[in-house]
Formats: structure tokens, sequence, C-alpha cells
């Protein structure tokens, strides 16, 4: 079986040199687009063959820079004919995906983060008080809400999404939470912010990202009892020394977002 990969861009303009780039060597791809709904959270993707992947990125540093590589999977999902909605103070602005990998919960599924135009954090109170089962931490100002089995966290300046099923699943997300800031922050006047400190994201979620190996390093018998006295904030996660000391460190910074919503991505 041919294997097949995908990435995204920044912006346009690092796809363009991409596909330039595809063109001067002969090599083919097929291009996912984001246009029209997805336009101000997305630019263009595309999915190559693993071999014109290695042809493109082999030779040294190659001349765009791309998000990162994931396996591609066939989206169930289009992207709906129509235009973003718009706002008339629009506190989103555009984002920009600046990692896109594997989940490491999960890895048929993937995870970005993602690079914001504009600051977002003054919305933070207002989600709080209209998003009852959201996670939201005032002192580090951060905000984490599940939908689905996805995890999204909220920076002033950046935002993580892990789980997306895929590249046009991730744009819709992406989109989701665009038109989720802007419509509160546009319905402002009649939410009363609350700066409640509310926790947490699930314990099994933290789990997720430990290693397994119920190794005892952290004092306690499993990696699931260590994962809820993280949860139940009497543990910090950098107490896992294989995550953050061994063998288990490209763990540690899904980890970190993941305890995001306990105010504990400072410790590291």
């Amino acid at each position: 079986m041919v294997m097949a990969v995908v990435t995204t861009f920044p912006n346009v303009e690092e796809f363009e040199k991409a596909t330039a780039c595809l063109d001067a060597k002969g090599l083919s791809c097929r291009v996912i687009t984001p246009l029209p709904a997805y336009a101000r959270v997305g630019a263009p993707g595309l999915v190559v063959e693993e071999s014109v992947r290695a042809a493109l990125c082999g030779e040294g540093a190659a001349p765009f820079v791309c998000s990162g590589w994931v396996d591609f999977r066939p989206a169930d999902l289009i992207v709906p004919d129509e235009s973003p909605k718009t706002y008339a103070e629009d506190l989103f602005g555009y984002c920009a995906i600046m990692v896109l990998a594997p989940c490491v919960a999960d890895a048929t599924k993937i995870r970005l983060v993602a690079h914001l135009s504009k600051d977002i954090g003054a919305v933070f109170p207002y989600l709080n008080t209209a998003m009852p089962n959201c996670s939201f931490n005032p002192h580090s100002s951060i905000v984490t809400f599940m939908e689905s089995y996805r995890m999204m966290s909220l920076y002033a300046w950046r935002l993580t999404v892990a789980k997306a099923d895929d590249l046009v699943d991730a744009w819709r997300v992406l989109e989701k939470i665009r038109c989720l800031v802007n419509d509160t922050w546009a319905r402002r006047d009649s939410i009363s912010p609350s700066y409640e400190l509310r926790k947490k994201p699930p314990a099994l979620e933290i789990f997720k990202r430990l290693p397994g190996t119920n190794c005892r390093e952290c004092g306690e018998r499993t990696c699931m009892a260590f994962a809820v006295r993280v949860w139940n904030g009497e543990l910090t996660p950098t107490l896992c020394s294989p995550v953050f000391e061994g063998t288990h460190r490209h763990l540690k910074e899904p980890l970190l977002q993941i305890c995001g919503g306990l105010g504990l991505a400072e410790t590291a």
C-alpha cells in the first residue's frame, strides 16, 4: 500500500513556496483547501506520497515552513460552501497552525497548536460564565473544554486542540472556537464575568499522556493513581521522571498542555 501524508502551513505564502518547490521537482500532490468556510483559521494542506515528502524535505532545509506531517486519512466532512461569519468587533482575528502532529493519546487522531493574531484573554471570564463545564484558571489565563473526545485549551495568544480527526476536522474546530470567542464577546454586556477557578481536565486525559509503565518513581503505585492526584491538584506533573528526565520526553508537551487548566504549565 502506498503511504500518504498530509501537511498544512502557517500561511498561504508558505503553501505557495511548497507547491512551487513541488513543481520545480516535477512532483505531484493533492491540495486540500479550507476555502471558503474556514478561510480565517487555516491555510491549504498538501497530501503527498511518503516518497514525495522525502524528496521534498530530505535534502537539507526545505525552502518553506510547514506545520508538520501526519498520516493522511480521508475526511468524513466537507468544507461548507459558505463564507466565514463576520463580526463588527472581531476579538479573534486569524490563527496560524504552527504545529501539526499525531495525538499522543490516540495515534489515529491529530493534535495542533495555532498562534493567534489577537489577544483573546479578555473573553475568558465571560466564557467561564457561559460554559459551566469548561476549566478556567484565572492565574494562568487558560480555558480548557471538551467537544466530544476533542480537548481544546485557549491561551491569550494561542490555542491547542487534541484528538482532531483529520485536517478538515481541525479547521472545523478552529472555526468553532473563533465563532465561540466572538459570539461570547459580542454578548458580554449580558454576561456577568466570572473569575472563579474551575477545574479540571479529566484524570483519564492526563493518564493518556503518561508513559503507562507504572514505574512508581513518582511515589504512586500506578500511572492512573498519579493522574488522579494531579487532577486533584495534589501533585505536579513534573514528578513523572520518565516524561521530564527519562525516555518519554516526547510526552512532556502534551502532558503540560492537558494540565494547563490546572495552572501547572508554569512548573516545567
